[in-house]
């Protein structure tokens, strides 16, 4: 079934049309474009136990094959097919076989423990769930079996030696004949989910024209260019596209199975990588490896950053080693709305987010919806071609547009006189960790489940890697045993991905507070920040 755009102007769509930004083509047929293109563009997976790659030729050919098996199970077109893997190259395969089949794919994060997963699955109506049996210290089978009924899930299917009853192991799955459908480029062609400023995690709609969009737009009908290496888990949304550069624009990519800075050192020397992306996390932790290995990043034509709040002090030290450090501003709706260029000056590249990617339009408005003079601060209100289509949950969608399908993004910033960005402010209440949005109120809702706790606050704590931590402010009973290790065994006895965790505490005798009774963040963070020196002394992560 296509999915409606939000009132997005027949105009507007015809001006992206001749932009060369709205393709009406599925995933699957410009993955098949792409891999008559550059059947030898190359993908390497960096794993602690070894690396694998396969040129796109014959990823290509795994996932058609694999869609055939998938036809043989019965999933069809329009059906949602989950997996939580980490970067992998049957990863890399799943994205070719659902956009062959016209299927929805639901990446989902690999470090989300059975509470996230459940929700996930049952929002979303999965038919089938691919996982890996065990990765690391992750028992994904133990995960499984703490999983509440869900009646849509149909298959399990496991990477692995073993499979529970009434699971599949990926090896023995039947093959079949991939049928030739017709699918509809404005059909849900990926579905992701990204906490807010509610506990449950959203369900973010993309359909195969916004995903091209967000690929091409960069481009400008060029060639994609050299090797880009890729940092983020597929999960998220920049992880996710980093497959799809390979897969629809036929980029040479290097992909990391999880974060490891002395591996991405040597990789970006030894396969001349052009292009990254990442953290503050992400860049502070390459540039000290690469100088403790004496690895060569002068391949590296910019490293965009973004995601989460970006000291100066990271931009100035990327400087001084050469590496050009644009930072980007975009989101899980809408990747990239901005972004620095290499050549633009530093003080923009320092103190700002960029200028708009093409056919990106950018409102700042105030509480109401209307525009604010020039060179106000206020809410973006945003629209582009790589603009998500919509929530799973209706009552979102509701909140979440103005007429003419803008987009409130949650996020305050302003428009200087040469157009580049700067978000200044966040208006949803959420804390971003090393580039993952965490909602206050889901942290909150699970610390007032701890005995002797009346009431809680979560906040993001500044942290130069991180960028911000989960900070803890409680009102607690005299006697109450709150500790942070305390705190850490309840959320994983819940199954709570760690990364939620708070990682710093604070009590205090009462909150500031709104007339009606709303806790005041932003008055919250200025009265905790004179302790922020006695709290980085106290427990660290």
């Amino acid at each position: 079934m296509t999915i409606a755009a939000h009132s997005v102007p027949a105009e507007l769509i015809q001006c992206w049309r001749e932009l060369g930004l709205w393709e009406d083509i599925s995933l699957g047929a410009a993955m098949a474009r792409a891999a008559r293109a550059h059947p030898g563009a190359l993908l390497h997976v960096h794993a602690a136990v070894g690396a694998r790659e396969a040129t796109l030729a014959q990823i290509h050919a795994d996932g058609l094959e694999l869609a055939g098996s998938f036809h043989a199970l019965g999933l069809r077109a329009g059906d949602v097919v989950a997996m939580q893997l980490p970067n992998c190259l049957e990863n890399a395969v799943l994205f070719q076989a659902v956009a062959a089949l016209g299927a929805t794919l639901l990446p989902i994060v690999h470090i989300f423990g059975p509470a996230e997963l459940g929700q996930i699955l049952a929002d979303s109506g999965a038919k089938a769930l691919v996982v890996p049996g065990r990765w690391r210290s992750i028992d994904f089978l133990d995960r499984l079996a703490r999983l509440p009924d869900l009646p849509a899930l149909r298959h399990t299917i496991v990477i692995g030696d073993t499979a529970p009853q009434g699971m599949l192991r990926w090896a023995d799955l039947p093959r079949g004949d991939r049928p030739d459908v017709a699918i509809d480029p404005g059909a849900a062609a990926m579905l992701l989910y990204t906490s807010g400023t509610s506990a449950a995690p959203k369900g973010v709609v993309h359909t195969s024209r916004s995903l091209l969009a967000e690929l091409n737009a960069p481009l400008g009908g060029k060639a994609p260019g050299g090797a880009w290496l890729g940092p983020w888990p597929s999960g998220h949304i920049a992880g996710s596209l980093n497959i799809l550069g390979h897969a629809l624009l036929g980029r040479p990519m290097v992909v990391l199975e999880s974060w490891d800075a002395a591996a991405a050192a040597e990789l970006i020397e030894r396969f001349a990588v052009e292009q990254t992306s990442g953290t503050p996390f992400h860049l502070s932790g390459l540039l000290e490896a690469a100088t403790a290995g004496g690895h060569d990043l002068s391949s590296l034509r910019q490293f965009l950053i973004g995601a989460t709040i970006v000291p100066p002090s990271v931009v100035a030290a990327s400087e001084a080693a050469g590496i050009r450090c644009c930072r980007c501003y975009g989101s899980t709706e809408l990747p990239t709305l901005s972004q620095c260029e290499p050549d633009d000056p530093l003080d923009k590249r320092l103190n700002s987010d960029g200028r708009l990617n093409p056919g990106c339009e950018l409102r700042i408005v105030d509480d109401a919806g209307a525009d604010l003079p020039a060179g106000s601060e206020g809410e973006l209100a945003v629209r582009g071609p790589e603009r998500f289509s919509q929530y799973t949950d209706a009552a979102l969608n509701a909140a979440s547009f103005l007429p003419g399908g803008w987009f409130l993004t949650g996020d305050i910033g302003r428009i200087d006189a040469d157009g580049f960005l700067a978000i200044t402010d966040r208006k949803k209440d959420i804390i971003i960790r090393g580039g993952e949005n965490i909602s206050s109120r889901e942290v909150e809702e699970l610390l007032l489940q701890m005995p002797g706790v009346r009431d809680a606050a979560a906040i993001g704590w500044p942290d130069d890697r991180m960028g911000e931590r989960v900070c803890a402010v409680l009102i607690a009973e005299p006697a109450a045993a709150v500790t942070i290790e305390a705190i850490g065994e309840v959320f994983r006895r819940l199954g709570v991905a760690r990364y939620k965790t708070p990682e710093k505490l604070v009590f205090l005798d009462e909150f500031p507070r709104t007339p009606s009774g709303k806790v005041k963040k932003a008055d919250l963070r200025r009265e905790l920040s004179a302790l922020q020196g006695e709290l980085d002394r106290e427990t660290q992560p």
